[in-house]
Formats: structure tokens, sequence, C-alpha cells
């Protein structure tokens, strides 16, 4: 596996930054996001070594943020962008990632959500448009506090309704539109943000 170069890099963190802004943030999908996004307190991390020293990555990340304030770094995004393409092996692996919280006994203080391009909820078929919530540019390990998400929730009225908006979100863009978003990249943000202006209005 070749190391991605600096330019490659920065390119990565823009498109999982366009991705932030304009669908997560930007069509509402997370109605938690914004508000640690524009404090500047989402750590973006781009992983680019192989498989075995992923694990090892994983708890040095964990390890910052357990010895970091929350009002500096709030939530860790670990962007894959050579690993872990195949879906089914990336759901596999968050066994692995089970165990590292287990052996650090964070349990209860962090958890690790995930994202992918294929994204797909147990149950679903790939098309289901509820499993684009859940899909980014790369596969993505997202480390995040647990009292951080009590606070957010506690915050938002009727938390159970946030899949049910989006799904209705998603039919207005629908399918095919979502999916010539999602694989652009020279007018991304522009496209992104008329879009979100469309389906919030």
């Amino acid at each position: 596996m070749q190391y991605l170069s600096s330019s490659q890099i920065e390119q990565i963190e823009q498109l999982t930054r366009q991705w932030l802004e304009n669908i997560v943030i930007g069509l509402n999908l997370c109605p938690f996001a914004k508000s640690v996004y524009i404090k500047n307190q989402v750590r973006i991390v781009i992983y680019d070594d192989d498989l075995e020293g992923l694990p090892q990555f994983v708890q040095e990340e964990l390890l910052y943020l357990y010895n970091t304030p929350d009002t500096i770094t709030d939530t860790t995004l670990i962007v894959l962008p050579q690993l872990l393409q195949d879906y089914l092996a990336f759901n596999d692996y968050l066994g692995v990632m089970d165990s590292v919280l287990e052996s650090m006994n964070l349990i209860g203080i962090f958890q690790i959500a995930d994202f992918h391009p294929d994204y797909q909820f147990a149950g679903t078929q790939k098309d289901d448009l509820g499993n684009y919530t859940n899909r980014s540019p790369y596969p993505i390990l997202h480390l995040l506090r647990e009292n951080s998400i009590d606070r957010a929730v506690a915050q938002f009225p009727n938390p159970e309704t946030i899949f049910e908006k989006n799904i209705q979100r998603l039919q207005l863009i629908g399918r095919e539109k979502w999916m010539e978003l999602m694989q652009m990249e020279g007018e991304i943000s522009k496209k992104y943000s008329q879009l979100a202006k469309y389906v919030l209005e």
C-alpha cells in the first residue's frame, strides 16, 4: 500500500468536510452535528497506514479524546481512504473496534459509530433510501463521547423522529440525484448547498 501525498490527504479531508457541511449538516441529517462543528470541536484525521496498525491508531485517538476537554475536541472522525472499501469487511471489522474499547475500559465512556460509501442497515436492501443517511465519501470511524450524546439527545425534542425525517428528505432528493451529488468533486460544495436549500425550504 502506498502512502498518500500531502496533497492527496488535503483533498480527502476537504471532501470529508464538504460531506459534513453540505450533507450531514446542510441537510440536517444529524441535528447534533452543527453545534460542535461550528465551534471547531470536530477532529478529522486521515489514516493511510495498513490495517494491522489501525487498532493502535484508534487507541491513540481515544486516549487523545479522553485527555482533552470536550470544549476543545468533542469528537473525532478517522477517515480510511485506502482500507475496508468492501462494506461487509468493514462491518465485520467493527467487532475489532468494540474490542479496543473493551480493552481500554472505555465502554460507556466512548462509542464508535461508522459511515461507509456502501453503508447498509441490517434487514434492508442495498438501495433502500434509509441507507444513504450513513453513506460517506470514504469509510469512517466516528469516535463519540457518550456524555455528549446524552446532552445532545436531551436538548432535542423527539429524537426518535430523526430517521423518519431523514427518509422524507431523501425522498425529495431521489436516489439518482443523491448518487450524482455524492460522486461530484469540482463544484461539490456549491451544488450541495443548493440542494440543502431546496430540501429544507
